[in-house]
């Protein structure tokens, strides 16, 4: 019975999302309020002034880190738009290739996962849903191709973030878990790819290039470069140089098979320079404080945090966030950009504009996620799948973690929540404790293509406030077929093992 009603304030929120086309600030607020009347009176939950308030405190403490990255990036995004950089880079992709499908490939499959695996916090799909639209694709397919541009490479964001809860729970070689993710990913990742190429529009009167061809090229150009960092370096590098590689061998190879025949001159390298001098920035700013060692501890050791009761908390390297690396990009460019500090300050008023309403959908969202984690819902869910799968628990290993994504928004927080419950699980069910972990790492990525706040963080820079149920219910689908195939694999290399 308790897990039925641990299920209800999820069911409430995908019904409200979904079903009725509500906003995710409307369906998030209700399912809070579901969830707390149910963790009181079902769950024990005590109804303090510090219980009620920690998790809002925690809900609204994580919005304004992710609106730190939000604002910069439509800032950013206003920026080019009013000093015709996103024009010459439109006119760049263009003359790279004239197929929309590869333009999408480009951007949101190696420029997405290169920021992923520079920055991760949102930032890949903050960023390339709108350059999609800049180019003439429709917001909604813009977004969702963005989320799904990024997935494969979440596992290994942030310079392998997520990875670090994983390697907490159990004594397990950290190269040998990575390439066990990759390669679960590896598996199944090519249809992420396909469905890209399929969902980006076609070009009028112009065949598309051969999906067959395309395809495995992107695939095995990403793959290729992160297995092999996977196995010789471990967590962080596989999806940040995977992609960095991978992206400049596939731009070769359209240039060599598929060159576009527009009849427009290439921008000059110069043009270019100036219309790419943010992304630049942002990439060697990123690069710089994560791959220096002495400066990343450096920023790392500078936080703001806070605490409540000594269980409701929550903390920000402010130095090392994404969101100031993008500030930093803006503010630089800029300052090299004669003509731009009368665009820059209309940019960062309109990127300011439109956050109130994105703030409010994400404070819902998140109250939600942390009453349930709070209260023990999201244990109880995960144990009850556990007892009544028995045998078959590799099947849902994949799918808690994709829970705890869709839950949380964040794959490393999916991993601090689920790691230690899937090792003990794994150690009643026979399953070894790594592909366990390996089975949580890669389902916590696919869960970021469902996840709330990944939404309504996207829908804002696209405008699409208000209408995040469509993109979750063409995402939520992929999500779960993904997930489920994975748990199949992971049954095939427990059987291998």
């Amino acid at each position: 019975m308790t897990e039925l009603l641990a299920l209800v304030p999820i069911l409430v929120f995908v019904a409200l999302l979904i079903g009725l086309r509500w906003s995710a600030a409307a369906a998030g607020l209700v399912s809070a309020c579901a969830g707390g009347i149910i963790a009181v009176w079902a769950f024990g939950y005590p109804p303090t002034l510090t219980n009620l308030l920690g998790p809002f405190m925690e809900a609204g403490f994580t919005t304004a880190t992710i609106i730190w990255i939000i604002f910069p990036a439509l800032a950013i995004y206003e920026y080019q738009g009013r000093t015709g950089a996103t024009a010459r880079i439109e006119q760049w992709l263009s003359f790279t290739s004239a197929s929309p499908q590869i333009v999408a490939l480009l951007i949101v499959w190696f420029f997405g996962m290169f920021l992923e695996g520079a920055a991760g916090f949102g930032t890949p799909v903050a960023l390339t849903a709108p350059m999609l639209v800049a180019l003439g694709f429709q917001p909604l397919k813009a977004l969702v191709l963005a989320l799904l541009g990024h997935a494969a490479g979440v596992s290994f964001g942030a310079v392998g973030t997520p990875i670090l809860p994983l390697l907490d729970a159990a004594p397990v070689d950290a190269r040998m878990l990575s390439s066990l993710i990759l390669l679960l990913h590896a598996g199944l990742a090519w249809w992420l790819a396909l469905l890209i190429f399929r969902l980006a529009p076609s070009q009028a009167g112009r065949a598309a290039p051969s999906p067959w061809i395309v395809v495995p090229a992107a695939t095995i150009l990403f793959f290729l470069p992160a297995g092999v960092l996977a196995w010789f370096a471990g967590p962080e590098l596989p999806t940040l140089a995977g992609a960095l590689i991978g992206g400049l061998l596939f731009v070769l190879l359209v240039k060599w098979k598929w060159p576009s025949d527009e009849d427009t001159a290439a921008p000059t390298k110069t043009e270019l320079l100036s219309a790419g001098l943010p992304y630049l920035l942002i990439l060697l700013f990123i690069l710089g404080t994560r791959i220096v060692q002495p400066l990343s501890d450096v920023l790392q050791n500078v936080t703001l945090g806070w605490s409540l009761a000594g269980e409701f908390r929550g903390s920000i390297a402010l130095l090392y966030h994404p969101g100031t690396m993008l500030l930093l990009a803006l503010l630089l460019s800029t300052a090299l950009h004669q003509s731009g500090k009368e665009a820059l300050i209309s940019s960062l008023r309109r990127a300011a504009g439109r956050l109130p309403q994105v703030a409010v959908a994400l404070v819902s969202v998140l109250l939600l996620a942390r009453l349930m984690v709070h209260s023990g819902m999201i244990e109880t869910l995960a144990v009850a799948a556990a007892s009544s799968l028995r045998s078959g628990w590799p099947l849902a290993v994949p799918l808690i973690g994709a829970l705890g994504s869709f839950v949380t928004g964040s794959a490393t927080t999916s991993n601090i929540l689920f790691a230690d419950f899937q090792t003990a699980t794994a150690g009643a069910t026979g399953l070894p404790p790594i592909l366990a972990l390996a089975g949580q790492g890669f389902g916590a990525a696919i869960g970021n293509i469902i996840a709330p706040h990944n939404i309504v963080a996207g829908a804002a820079t696209v405008g699409l406030i208000g209408r995040e149920g469509d993109v979750l219910k063409r995402t939520l689908p992929i999500c779960l077929i993904y997930a489920a195939l994975g748990g199949v694999l992971l049954i095939g290399l427990n059987w291998l093992s």
